[in-house]
């Protein structure tokens, strides 16, 4: 677990998306993974907010591999078309169907088990 700063700072921001560019490509992880990461469980709207923050032209986080805890798109509006983000999973080989991940267990993510202190 990292030393956060509260949710909605900019500072909170700043760690969530340390988080978010060490998914590696094909895979994915929840909201609520990088908010329990990050010392605050219960936070996954605030890390939702991040992503949705993050979604400029010279972006280097890849919030299309971050995904609600049951694997379903529901950011997806946030990427400019509806199916930017699927798009975007897709070329990284992960398969969607009707807006989910399929076999998001295998390509689950978990920044508590993944990145060690």
């Amino acid at each position: 677990m990292r030393e956060t700063s509260m949710p909605g700072s900019a500072s909170f921001f700043e760690n969530v998306y340390d988080v978010v560019r060490q998914i590696p490509a094909g895979r994915v992880t929840s909201y609520g993974a990088i908010a329990e990461y990050l010392g605050l469980r219960g936070s996954a709207r605030m890390v939702g907010w991040a992503m949705n923050a993050a979604q400029t032209p010279d972006n280097d986080v890849p919030a299309h591999r971050v995904v609600n805890r049951n694997g379903m798109l529901t950011g997806k509006h946030h990427f400019g078309g509806p199916l930017i983000m699927q798009q975007l999973l897709e070329s990284e080989n992960i398969e969607i169907i009707d807006d989910q991940v399929v076999r998001f267990g295998e390509l689950f993510w978990d920044p508590a088990k993944e990145l060690t202190s």
